[in-house]
């Protein structure tokens, strides 16, 4: 199977469609999670957990623990609200959070950009190979470094 289209959600749709999918997964959209949310998918390149912890202070006018903002990105990874690039400890909102694949991104090292592509026959070689050698609960994560089309 190779790579398929998505509607690729934005702004207000974006956000109800997070919400949406958070409690079909039997969680609550409580306002911490909203704005942090809110302030991830403002993020144009993978943010930190201490980048969108900032940002997020700035917008509630008082500090928030990056803690508190890393359980919050960990179950965002876990329902497929956000990704994580996990050669850079950061993350992303998933523009189509209602569609479960495994992440591959596309990573420029000029100007820190990162696009996500599907392609489920790639990600599923790389499964299929990992479970023949005896691996379990494999999750794929395919990061490819370069230069992207605009710094290139």
């Amino acid at each position: 199977m190779a790579a398929h289209h998505h509607h690729e959600h934005a702004g207000d749709d974006l956000t109800s469609a997070a919400k949406s999918t958070l409690e079909q997964a039997g969680e609550q959209w409580t306002d911490m999670r909203s704005t942090i949310f809110d302030a991830l998918a403002e993020v144009k390149k993978p943010a930190s957990a201490y980048d969108i912890a900032e940002r997020v202070s700035e917008l509630r006018g008082k500090r928030v623990a990056p803690n508190s903002v890393y359980r919050i990105l960990d179950l965002f990874v876990k329902t497929n609200l956000a990704r994580r690039v996990e050669s850079a400890n950061a993350y992303i909102a998933n523009s189509h959070p209602g569609c479960l694949h495994d992440c591959i991104f596309l990573l420029c090292d000029e100007c820190g950009s990162a696009t996500h592509l599907d392609d489920d026959a790639l990600s599923g070689s790389v499964r299929n190979a990992a479970q023949k050698a005896g691996f379990g609960d494999v999750r794929p994560v395919i990061e490819v470094r370069g230069k992207c089309g605009e710094c290139d």
